[in-house]
C-alpha cells in the first residue's frame, strides 16, 4: 500500500476563491450568507443562503466555453485548475495516463431541468435545450474534467452520495494510489444551488431564516450553499521525487451506511460512530492521537445532537479534550463539495496550526457540551485531523489527515 499525500488545493466557494482567500476569510469568521439571487425566493418562508456572487468561469480558464457546461461542472473546472497550479501541475507535468478523477454531488445539475421547464411553461415549447443531455447527467462533471485536462489514468467517477459524497471521492482517490491504480487523483466535490434542492429543504422546515449556528441552543436549521473544493491527491514517492510542497498525508478513511432512514441519522449514532472506528483503525491510530475534528455541524437539532454523541462513543474522556468546529457557519453546507472543502480545512489547519471557529456560537446547547472553538480561530499545533461527513440516506464518511513530518 503506497502512502497517499495531498499537494494541491483549489477552491471555489460563497467566501471566495482560491486557498489564501478563502483561508483568510475562514480564520477571520467572515461568513458568505447572503439573500439568494439566483432565482425568485418571495414565495419561500426563507431567502438566504451561501451563494457564489460574480463566478466567471473566464477567470480561471480563460480559453474555455463557458456556455458549454451548467453551474456546478464550471465551479469542478475552476476548482481543478486551481488546486493543479497550486499542486505546481500543468499539461507538461501532470502524468496524464496515470492520473485520475474522483467527483462528488449531491445534486448535479439540476438547474438545466429548471431552465427546461421555465421555457416550457413560459413559452410552452417542449423541445429539449441544446446540449441538455451532454451537461445534464451528473457523470459529466468529472468527465468533462477529465476530457479538459486529458486525463487518461482511471475511470472518471462521480458519487452522488449527498452531503457526503466529497469525502467518498477522497476516499476513491485514496483507494486508487494506494493501490496503484494511479499515480495522482484529482479529487473534489462540486454542487450549484437550484430551486430543486432549495425547495426540498425549505420543506422540510431545515433552513434556517438568517444565520447558521450548529451546537448553539438558538440554533434554527441549516443554509444551503454551493461551490467545490478540489484536493490533489499524490503518492508520497512521486510527490517527493518532482519536489512538490505536502500539505498533509491522508492515514485513513472510514464509510459506512445508517440503513435507518432517508433523512435522519440513527438516534444512537451508529453509522457516524462506525465511520469513525473504520477511520481510526485504517489509519493505525488512537483517538487520543487526534487533535482536531472537523464537523459535519449543519445547524440542525438532530444533527447537532447525534454528532456530539457520536464522537463522545467514540472518543471517551477525549472528546472533551480535542477541539470540534463546523465551517459551515461560515460558508453555509455546499452540499457534496462540502467535505472536500472541509478537509482543505483540515490540511491548512495541519500546516497552518490554526483551526478555524464555529461562529454564531453565542450560548451552546446543554446536550452539546464539547469544545467547539466558538467565535475566534485558535492557535494549535494539529498533527492529526480529522474530517466528518453525514448525509441523507444514512451515508457517512471519515478521513484522517496528518503532518507529514519526514518531508520538508
Amino acid at each position: 500500500m503506497r502512502r497517499v499525500v495531498i499537494t494541491g488545493i483549489g477552491l471555489v466557494t460563497p467566501i471566495g476563491s482560491g486557498k489564501e482567500v478563502f483561508w483568510k476569510n475562514l480564520i477571520e469568521g467572515r461568513h458568505g450568507i447572503s439573500d439568494v439571487t439566483l432565482f425568485d425566493t418571495s414565495a419561500y418562508r426563507v431567502h438566504r443562503g451561501g451563494q457564489i456572487h460574480n463566478f466567471q468561469l473566464g477567470d480561471f480558464l480563460p480559453d474555455v466555453d463557458p456556455g458549454l457546461f451548467a453551474r456546478a461542472t464550471q465551479f469542478a473546472l475552476a476548482a481543478t485548475q486551481l488546486a493543479l497550479d497550486d499542486a505546481g501541475l500543468d499539461a507538461e507535468t501532470l502524468p496524464q495516463q496515470a492520473t485520475g478523477v474522483s467527483m462528488g454531488t449531491t445534486s448535479g445539475e439540476p438547474n438545466l431541468i429548471e431552465s427546461f421547464n421555465d421555457r416550457y411553461v413560459e413559452d410552452a415549447l417542449g423541445q429539449v435545450p441544446t446540449h441538455f443531455n451532454e451537461r445534464y447527467p451528473c457523470h459529466n462533471i468529472p468527465a468533462y474534467v477529465a476530457s479538459h485536462y486529458g486525463l487518461t489514468g482511471t475511470t472518471p467517477t462521480m458519487i452522488p452520495t449527498a452531503c457526503a459524497a466529497g469525502n467518498y471521492a477522497i476516499a476513491h482517490g485514496f483507494d486508487q494510489i494506494a493501490t496503484g491504480l494511479a499515480d495522482v487523483m484529482v479529487v473534489g466535490g462540486a454542487d450549484a444551488f437550484s430551486r430543486i434542492t432549495y425547495t426540498g429543504f425549505a420543506r422540510l422546515m431545515a433552513i434556517s431564516p438568517d444565520l447558521c449556528r450548529p451546537f448553539d441552543r438558538a440554533r434554527k436549521g441549516m443554509i444551503p450553499g454551493e461551490g467545490s473544493g478540489v484536493l490533489i491527491l499524490e503518492s508520497l514517492e512521486g510527490a517527493r521525487r518532482r519536489r512538490a510542497t505536502i500539505l498533509a498525508e491522508v492515514m485513513g478513511c472510514g464509510l459506512s451506511c445508517d440503513a435507518f432512514h432517508m433523512t435522519g441519522s440513527h438516534p444512537e449514532g451508529r453509522g457516524a460512530v462506525r465511520a469513525m472506528q473504520k477511520a481510526l483503525a485504517e489509519s493505525r491510530i488512537n483517538p487520543e492521537d487526534v487533535d482536531y475534528i472537523s464537523a459535519h455541524g449543519t445547524g440542525t437539532k438532530s444533527n447537532d445532537l447525534n454528532e456530539t454523541l457520536s464522537v463522545k462513543k467514540v472518543f471517551g474522556d477525549d472528546a472533551y479534550r480535542v477541539p470540534i468546529s463546523s465551517i459551515k457557519s461560515i460558508l453555509g453546507h455546499t452540499m457534496g463539495a462540502a467535505s472536500v472543502i472541509e478537509a482543505a480545512a483540515c490540511a491548512l489547519a495541519i500546516s497552518r496550526s490554526v483551526i478555524p471557529p464555529t461562529i454564531n456560537l453565542e450560548e451552546a446547547d446543554p446536550a452539546c457540551d464539547l469544545d467547539y472553538v466558538p467565535n475566534q480561530a485558535r492557535d494549535v499545533n494539529v498533527r492529526i485531523a480529522m474530517n466528518n461527513a453525514y448525509a441523507f440516506g444514512g451515508n457517512n464518511a471519515s478521513v484522517i489527515l496528518k503532518r507529514l513530518e519526514d518531508v520538508h
